[in-house]
């Protein structure tokens, strides 16, 4: 076969097509967008927070550091801390059991016990306080009469904010685990199992291993929105100062009483658990991205 090369001369260089409006605006658009979406996270997001340091520390530094020494913003903070304290472990294990149990498991009413999982995501925190107060309270609750027998107090005590915060909190660690379940499947606890052992070593030594940053991921979550809650807590807790008043709480009561600097430092102090919170929300995602990557060339 020959191949027949034309002479230099008559081979012309492409030509340059002058580009036209409409092809300029079509360029011209994914820069667009990423500028609308800065000014949006800007104006939505980053204003907000940086008024909030610039309030924080208006007078100073040493009277922020003076704020930070108040009473009642100590007992709202150590109160805050107490009932993430006892909701995150108690979702985590309770995540957990319910991450394997609807992963690896076919029953009847799975779809609605994943369903009550998710209800706290579609109620309002607002509701969920109000759920627990016509339950709990001691005048007119379903349980008053079990409740005044043994002398407890729930509503407007430590162990209604707890329960509101467990509520509120209550999905975040199975909804992160049970994905990364199903997706991996359960041929190394079925191997595990055919070498003998039990179902507590294969959740121990095969699952949990398996989903470890999953579930460091909805400690994360489940540990950022316990420290952040205001809704439920504030119907259950009664916002006395010094008494049931969580660090959100102190907040919006500071603010009422005019105390600006004393509030927007308050709330400096949840803006740090919060960068914190997404500093290591971001580097969990990376790992589990990573991981993913694995998992897909290995199979």
């Amino acid at each position: 076969m020959t191949v027949v090369v034309p002479p230099l001369e008559d081979i012309q260089p492409p030509q340059w097509v002058k580009p036209t409006f409409s092809d300029r605006a079509k360029s011209a658009v994914p820069a667009l967008i990423v500028v609308v979406a800065c000014l949006y996270v800007g104006t939505v997001i980053l204003l907000p927070a940086l008024s909030v340091v610039v309030q924080a520390f208006a007078k100073g530094l040493q009277p922020f550091l003076d704020n930070l020494t108040n009473e009642d913003l100590l007992h709202a903070l150590r109160l805050t801390l107490f009932a993430t304290a006892i909701a995150v472990p108690a979702n985590t294990i309770f995540g957990l059991a319910a991450a394997t149990a609807i992963a690896r498991r076919k029953f009847r009413g799975k779809a609605l016990l994943l369903s009550i999982i998710d209800l706290p995501f579609s109620i309002s925190p607002v509701v969920v306080g109000l759920m627990l107060v016509l339950l709990y309270s001691p005048n007119h609750g379903l349980f008053a009469g079990v409740i005044n027998s043994l002398g407890w107090k729930i509503i407007f005590s430590w162990p209604g904010i707890v329960l509101a915060t467990i509520l509120v909190t209550f999905p975040f660690m199975a909804r992160e685990v049970i994905p990364l379940l199903e997706e991996e499947g359960w041929d190394q606890e079925e191997a595990a199992k055919t070498l003998g052992a039990s179902d507590w070593q294969v959740f121990w030594k095969v699952t949990l291993p398996s989903v470890r940053w999953a579930a460091l991921y909805g400690l994360i979550l489940t540990t950022a929105r316990a420290l952040g809650e205001f809704g439920a807590v504030s119907v259950v807790s009664g916002n006395v100062a010094g008494q049931t008043q969580t660090l959100p709480l102190f907040v919006e009561d500071a603010y009422k009483q005019y105390h600006t600097e004393l509030a927007f430092g308050a709330a400096l102090v949840l803006a740090g658990v919060a960068i914190v919170s997404l500093l290591l929300k971001i580097l969990v995602e990376q790992i589990l991205e990573k991981e993913k990557r694995a998992l897909r060339a290995d199979s």
